[in-house]
């Protein structure tokens, strides 16, 4: 990935944090007849150190955890709030009319050897930590023991469990830094003033990665 200096993240546990916020994967990998990517939820274990390891999981039926190039390792993108920034957000505008759209974004890019579990066991306990983490926020959360073992147990049948030892993290925080500060507080404001939930989240990041 192309990161200017001053975009450049590489604190392990910034890092870390927007991959466990915006754990919703690209999976990137290598196969004979080339790229294969597919979209997948995935949860980061900060041990071992430094960088951690991903699980998740694929349908057996999707190739693509049998076709990866075991030599190639696969890439997993984590893309977090994003937002197009207008010139006219930037009162440097009125000035030199030196200026460009652009677009704001943060995205941690995760790299590691793909390898491949089915044993039941390990299935059932990642399915349950991954469950457990996103019915949190519910009322009533669902529960795999909701559903009868019988069905519960074919489900794992037809899936794959996949993990990545993370060999290599890479941050980009895109976020105004090589804009004079006149132009952040424009794209601040104009962020907020949009009434988008995202362009609004984009802003909070502008305004934290500037401070």
């Amino acid at each position: 990935m192309y990161i200017p200096p001053h975009f450049g993240e590489d604190r392990v546990d910034v890092l870390h944090q927007l991959m466990k916020r915006h754990g919703f994967a690209t999976l990137v990998t290598l196969g004979a007849d080339g790229l294969i990517a597919n979209h997948l939820p995935m949860i980061l274990d900060a041990a071992p150190a430094p960088f951690g390891i991903l699980r998740g999981h694929i349908a057996r039926a999707n190739p693509q955890w049998r076709e990866t190039l075991a030599y190639v390792e696969a890439l997993a993108i984590f893309q977090g709030p994003h937002a197009y920034i207008t010139p006219n957000w930037y009162p440097t505008r009125q000035e030199t009319q030196r200026v460009v759209p652009t677009w704001n974004y943060a995205v941690v890019h995760a790299h590691g050897p793909l390898r491949t579990f089915d044993d039941p066991r390990l299935l059932e306990q990642h399915l349950r930590t991954l469950t457990d983490r996103h019915e949190a926020g519910f009322p009533a959360p669902w529960r795999v023991d909701d559903v009868p073992e019988d069905f519960f147990q074919g489900m794992l049948k037809s899936i794959v469990g996949i993990e990545i030892p993370i060999t290599r993290l890479e941050g980009k925080w895109k976020m105004s830094q090589n804009r004079a500060p006149a132009d952040r507080a424009g794209v601040i404001e104009g962020l907020e003033a949009s009434g988008d939930p995202d362009q609004k989240a984009v802003a909070g990041w502008v305004h934290a990665r500037n401070k």
